[in-house]
This record gives C-alpha cells, sequence and structure tokens, in this order.
C-alpha cells in the first residue's frame, strides 16, 4: 500500500494526518503508543470523559511533555468532531449509545471515522456505513482487532480467487461460560479480584470476552462485512488447532461441523472436557478455502498447506493480533488512501441479549458482560422475526415479563424509551436493511 511512504511525504510537507481519539482507555492507550514513532501522524485532539486520565495515559506509553503539551484534551467529543481540526476519528469508547452518536457526528462533518466500537457498529453499522459512503467519507472497521484482520483474510482469498468456506477466529470457550458474571469471571482467568482491580481490569469488560458476548459481535461484524452467514443456531465454538482447521470447519455434509459452507464460526482453544487445544489459535483469526479445481489441490500438497483428508480444503490464519499497536492502519488507509479496512457493507448478523440465568419481571438489564444476559449471534432474519433485543440496547432497561434462562430478550418483553437517539437509530436500520432485505441475504 505504500503507506510509509505517503507519510514520510506528509511528515516532510508539515501536513500530518490529524486524529481525534474518543476513549483513551486500553485500546486507545495501545494506539497512542505508537504515535511517537509514526511520522506524518499527529493526535491533534483526545476525547475523554476524564481528561486527566488521559493525559496520563499518554505518559504512561511514552509521550513527552512537549508532546502532550502539543494536544488538546477535552470531555467534549461533539465539539472536537466539529472543530475542523482532524481528519480522522477513532471511536474507541466501547460503548454502543456513545458510539452511535459520535459516529454521525463525524460522517456529518466530513470526517473519516475508524470504528475500534464493535458494539456500535453491530448495533446500527450498515446504516452508519449507507450514510457514509453517502458523504463521501470512509466508514472503517478497526485494523488490529480480529473482525478487520478476519475480513482482510476473507478479501485475500476471494481476490486469490478461492471460495471462502469458513473464517473468523479463536478465543477460550466451554460452554458454562454463558452463564459467567463479572463476581465469577477472574476464576476463569486464574486471577483473583485484587489482581485484577490491581492491573486496572474491568471485570465486566473482560467477561463480555469470556461469556460470548464479544466473540458473538465480532462474528456479527465479520458477516455483515463480507457477506458470509451466521450459524443457524449460533456460534458452535467447536474445539480446533490450526492444524485441523480445515478439516473442523467444513460443511457437516462433507464430515465437518459446519451447518452450510460460507459462514462465521469462533474456534475454541480449550477442549470441552478442558484439555488444552493443540496448537490452539486463541489469540489469532483464520480463513478457511476450497481449491477451485484439482491443479489448485495439488499446489496446496507441494506448497506444505495443512488440508483436511480430502485435499481440497485447505485454512491459512493469522496466529496473533495486536490490537491498538495496529491502529494506524486504518487511520491511514482512511486518510490517505480514501479505502476502509473492513466496512459493513448489510445487515446479517445479530446478537440478540439472551438470558444467563431464570430472569423475572421488573429485573433491570445490565447489558454486555454483566450478570444477567449475553449475546447470542443470529441470523438477522431470525432476528428480526423474532423481534429481539439487540444486547447493545439491553442495558439499563426494566423487563416487564419473565424470561427463562437461554431464551432471547424480545423488543417487547422490556420497558425502553423509543425517543432515545440510539434506539432511533436501530429502528431505521431494520427499517432500511430489514424485512425483504434481511431475507433475500440469505
Amino acid at each position: 500500500m505504500y503507506l510509509h511512504s505517503d507519510l514520510l511525504a506528509r511528515a516532510a510537507a508539515g501536513k500530518p494526518v490529524r486524529v481525534g481519539l474518543i476513549g483513551a482507555g486500553k485500546f486507545g492507550s495501545m494506539f497512542l503508543a505508537q504515535v511517537p514513532s509514526t511520522p506524518g501522524l499527529e493526535v491533534a485532539i483526545i476525547a475523554d470523559l476524564a481528561p486527566d486520565r488521559a493525559k496520563a495515559a499518554c505518559r504512561t506509553v511514552g509521550w513527552s511533555d512537549e508532546q502532550i503539551g502539543r494536544t488538546r484534551f477535552t470531555d467534549d467529543a461533539m465539539t472536537m468532531l466539529a472543530s475542523g481540526a482532524i481528519d480522522v476519528a477513532v471511536e474507541a469508547t466501547g460503548n454502543p449509545v456513545a458510539g452511535l452518536g459520535h459516529a454521525r457526528a463525524a460522517i456529518r462533518n466530513g470526517i473519516h471515522i475508524v470504528m475500534v466500537n464493535v458494539e456500535a457498529d453491530v448495533l446500527a453499522g450498515p446504516l452508519l456505513a449507507e450514510e457514509a459512503r453517502r458523504a463521501g467519507v470512509v466508514y472503517s472497521m478497526a485494523y488490529g482487532d480480529q473482525p478487520a484482520l478476519t475480513a482482510e483474510l476473507v478479501d485475500w482469498a476471494r481476490s486469490c480467487g478461492f471460495d471462502v468456506v469458513a473464517a473468523g477466529k479463536g478465543t477460550k470457550y466451554l460452554p458454562a461460560y454463558h452463564a459467567s458474571t463479572p463476581d465469577t469471571v477472574w476464576d476463569h482467568y486464574g486471577l483473583t479480584a485484587e489482581q485484577a482491580a490491581a492491573a486496572g481490569m474491568n471485570s465486566q469488560m473482560f467477561n463480555s470476552f469470556l461469556d460470548g458476548t464479544k466473540s458473538a459481535l465480532e462474528m456479527a461484524a465479520i458477516a455483515n462485512a463480507t457477506g458470509l452467514d451466521a450459524p443457524p443456531d449460533g456460534l458452535a465454538f467447536p474445539p480446533a488447532g490450526t492444524d485441523d482447521l480445515a478439516h473442523v470447519l467444513r460443511p457437516a455434509s462433507e464430515g465437518g461441523q459446519l451447518a452450510a459452507r460460507g459462514q462465521v464460526e469462533v474456534v475454541s482453544s480449550l477442549e470441552r472436557d478442558g484439555r488444552p487445544v493443540f496448537k490452539d489459535l486463541r489469540w489469532g483469526v483464520y480463513v478457511v478455502i476450497e481449491a477451485p479445481n484439482d491443479y489448485a489441490a495439488g499446489c496446496f500438497r507441494q506448497y506444505g498447506m495443512n488440508t483436511d483428508a480430502s485435499g481440497r480444503y485447505s485454512a491459512m490464519f493469522k496466529p496473533f493480533h495486536l490490537i491498538g499497536l495496529e491502529l494506524n492502519i486504518s487511520i491511514l488507509s482512511a486518510a490517505l488512501l480514501g479505502k476502509p479496512t473492513g466496512s459493513t457493507q448489510g445487515f446479517r448478523g445479530d446478537v440478540v441479549a439472551t438470558a444467563k440465568r431464570a430472569l423475572s419481571s421488573g429485573e433491570m438489564l445490565d447489558g454486555e458482560g454483566g450478570h444477567t444476559v449475553w449475546g447470542k449471534l443470529m441470523p438477522a432474519k431470525t432476528s428480526l422475526a423474532l423481534g429481539g433485543l439487540p444486547i447493545g440496547l439491553a442495558h439499563g432497561v426494566r423487563l416487564r415479563a419473565d424470561i427463562a434462562r437461554g431464551d432471547p430478550v424480545r423488543w417487547q418483553d422490556v420497558t425502553i424509551d423509543e425517543s432515545l437517539d440510539a434506539v432511533k437509530i436501530r429502528r431505521a436500520m431494520e427499517a432500511r436493511f430489514g424485512g425483504e432485505k434481511a431475507a433475500a441475504a440469505e
């Protein structure tokens, strides 16, 4: 892509790519750590609810006092987005409601937007991406996070002429994790609550990684960006190491564990009895491909690729993802090339709030990673037919019906303020991309 040479030219001309960061948490801090060593890139403004904490994060990752002094810190992201002082906004709050507002404000002000906030992207990304395209700005997934890296592998495979059979990521998973809460999460990570607190680790956020919600969100984002299908009954999390991807992630009709070819799936780094999977892919991403002809299948053998027994299915994978340390690729692709590193194209996958235990009418839902619900991946048409409540809106709303453990929560099961902007945006997305469009996509 020659991004670095373009960056050097911008640096020499005194015209750096100007970035506005919203949210200086872990992901944002990892990005900030790379800024001092990236010529031609400038973080002009950082918006965080606690500006002093954001300044401390900059010091922690190695910024000099001089560089901190050149950067404006604010708690008002909307003013930053209207300032005319940035070329690219990075939304890294993780708050789906705030993320929708920030994305729309960036688009309205002609600013490219990199959505680290996969929660917001899954909630209404198809609508936001369409609005961005109409406005002539880039709406992009965040390179370094697993959805963008998986979308890149899918694009590579298709551009090479391979059929994509499956794509996704690895994670640590056991079925019992769906019931995990912020009170039990550290037991599964082998930490005490005190150790986690000392490291600044948020129990609800880390629980969303464990209970299946984050995996569901990321797979929905990949499905919506690539046109791959969501599994008909949610993610199965089959155990599989890198040597076994092409064997396990084939259609069931051919001896694998996929409901059908062309879908997203997450593989577990643990066998169902808790033993570690050999050569697991816990931190990585993958794509399973099929050779289009006998000659290509022969090339798989000749060049040492791992295949299934037929020799026709193989897999490519990236064993690690570096999260915010790789985010520059998205920022520079948007600013210098006018292209996203993965972007929502349609509404194929959705994530519905699902009861972790028997819930009673009158209880308050506490959202992603909390005590009450986890997010289950569904095909969009299934979610719409069900009237499923998206996990991104399942925080701070009260139930008006009893929900059995494992059952989905529906819009009709909660009292929700339909006048909220986030609810309006989601409803507009459903109206624009639901119904016949969602059915046709299947």
